[in-house]
């Protein structure tokens, strides 16, 4: 018996590794393309769920899937009832590892031919880079999920003398609460529903336990996991601990109408596919999830709002989407990163806007600390982010990121030299070009203002070359002696303070906009060439 006991913790153990090990690579492998669909399909909760659903179940990831969805939710790429409607998505794609394991797994025993499987991926991950590494770990983690299969198997196989349905707690309400709890307690200790779902197919296979027991302890999995995201949200951003709370919200919601509904729809399962049969267990757990997306989509944006005021926060400040736990996610991590520039930007174009306007004044000195320390966070951060050496994509959107920051941070050095600004609105020849470049301000400091960088690099040539034009025209007027050369530097100052300042704007707006892209083929410096050269 003991050595069935250390079988079967094996065989869970291994699944966990191989589990690990293969939704991983999947993420690794399908990151672009698992963010493209996110973020062109979730325009709804309802298209959230679908692309939540497809997302998991393409990356056996919930947990990926989230962190993206924080990351798109800190970078305002996404609002957050449309990232409710992908959590309600990502529960039902998660369910895919129990089709896996109930169709393939058991049905099938792969665990003797996956052992060729599995040294044919240690090798390829062992002695090859790269998308080929990647695809090793796929396979080997993919190996080991059925041999660690095999081995739970093989050690409930020990226990069927032992091991009845007669020793848990009876097929009645109390009983299942008491397996519903036992349910979450093995999530919770063991982090992972996964192995928690493959555990219960086998005993289920093996007669240890009936269906209703089964369906039970699934529930209580189901509701168990999502205490694993919450405690992973200590100390997290805003998104992160509401997207936790409304994963948990879910999960009881649709977990307490599917154990209302146990003695309903075991008996009906049991019937159509077997009471011992994995694939009814699967089956129940995959119909209580859709029934959750059905019952819970019309209510999406009062259930957002409920969580919004059931986990309040503060008036957002320019870095909270810096959220260092998605830094395991380079993506994910620059996503929080441009959404931090982004309200920086704003906030940077807003000030100038106000102060470049008839009437306006200096900038007041806290807006220029609260812009220094924020940028110097947003530096901290960037450097923080790890890109893979074969990530060209993310490498040439990191570039753009910095860049970014670059300009944020000469343009922030702009806002703090008064002297320079002085005689920008009252000068007549300044005067029109400065007022239009605080109007282009004031309409990048709105969140949608449509100002793109194309716009502004127009309206940096137009100030460029009126500058020149009156920079002449002042030197002229001092050699005539019609001003002083104390007046005339002053005016040049301006001048320049204001070509310089319409330069960093333009490129901040243009490098933000190749930082929104996932697919950035070309590196930034090959595309500013094209961009000097008028191609582009």
């Amino acid at each position: 018996m003991q050595l069935d006991i250390l079988t079967i913790l094996g065989g869970i153990g291994l699944f966990l590794f191989g589990m690990q090990s293969m939704t991983g690579a999947l993420r690794e492998l399908a990151s672009r393309q698992m963010r493209a669909f996110l973020s062109r399909f979730t325009t709804s909760p309802l298209t959230g769920a679908l692309s939540g659903a497809a997302t998991t179940a393409v990356i056996q990831s919930s947990s990926a899937t989230m962190v993206t969805v924080i990351g798109f939710v800190g970078a305002g790429l996404m609002s957050f009832p449309q990232a409710v409607g992908v959590i309600y998505g990502a529960n039902i794609g998660t369910t895919m590892t129990g089709w896996i394991v109930a169709l393939l797994g058991l049905k099938l025993k792969l665990g003797t031919i996956a052992l060729p499987g599995l040294l044919a991926g240690a090798l390829a991950a062992t002695l090859s880079h790269g998308t080929a590494a990647r695809i090793g770990r796929l396979l080997a983690g993919f190996s080991l999920v059925f041999i660690g299969l095999d081995m739970m198997q093989e050690g409930a196989a020990g226990f069927e003398a032992w091991l009845s349905p007669d020793i848990l707690p009876p097929d009645s309400w109390a009983g299942r609460a008491l397996l519903l709890v036992l349910g979450a307690g093995v999530t919770v200790v063991i982090q992972s529903s996964s192995a928690g779902v493959a555990a219960t197919l086998v005993l289920l296979s093996s007669g240890a336990i009936t269906l209703g027991q089964g369906a039970a302890l699934i529930i209580g999995m189901d509701v168990g996991t999502t205490f694993t995201a919450i405690l992973a949200t200590v100390g997290g951003s805003l998104d992160m601990r509401r997207t936790a709370i409304a994963h948990m919200a879910y999960n009881v919601v649709t977990g307490a109408v599917a154990f209302a509904l146990l003695g309903l729809i075991v008996p009906l399962l049991a019937g159509l596919l077997g009471p011992q049969d994995p694939t009814a267990l699967v089956a129940f757990h995959t119909i209580f999830n859709v029934a959750g997306v059905i019952i819970m989509l019309p209510v999406t944006a009062p259930f957002a709002r409920l969580i919004e005021r059931l986990v309040p926060g503060r008036a957002a400040t320019l870095t909270e989407a810096l959220n260092r736990r998605l830094l395991d996610d380079p993506s994910a991590a620059m996503d929080a990163a441009r959404g931090c520039a982004g309200r920086i930007m704003r906030e940077m174009f807003g000030a100038l806007g106000r102060s470049l306007k008839p009437g306006g004044g200096r900038i007041p000195a806290d807006t220029t600390r609260r812009l220094d320390s924020a940028l110097d966070a947003l530096h901290l951060y960037l450097a923080r982010i790890q890109i893979p050496a074969d990530g060209v994509h993310m490498m040439n959107r990191y570039s753009a990121l910095l860049h970014q920051y670059d300009h944020l941070n000469r343009l922030a050095q702009r806002l703090t030299q008064d002297e320079d600004m002085h005689g920008l609105t009252t000068d007549i020849g300044l005067r029109r070009p400065a007022l239009a470049f605080g109007a282009a301000m004031r309409r990048g400091a709105q969140t949608g203002g449509g100002l793109t960088g194309a716009s502004l690099a127009r309206l940096e040539r137009l100030i460029a070359g009126r500058t020149q034009r009156l920079r002449r025209s002042a030197l002229l007027r001092e050699h005539a002696g019609l001003v002083g050369v104390r007046d005339v530097f002053e005016l040049t100052d301006a001048m320049r303070w204001l070509e310089r300042a319409a330069h960093n704007a333009a490129r901040c707006v243009h490098y933000g906009e190749l930082a929104a892209s996932d697919t950035p083929d070309v590196p930034v410096s090959d595309r500013m060439a094209q961009v000097a050269a008028g191609e582009v």
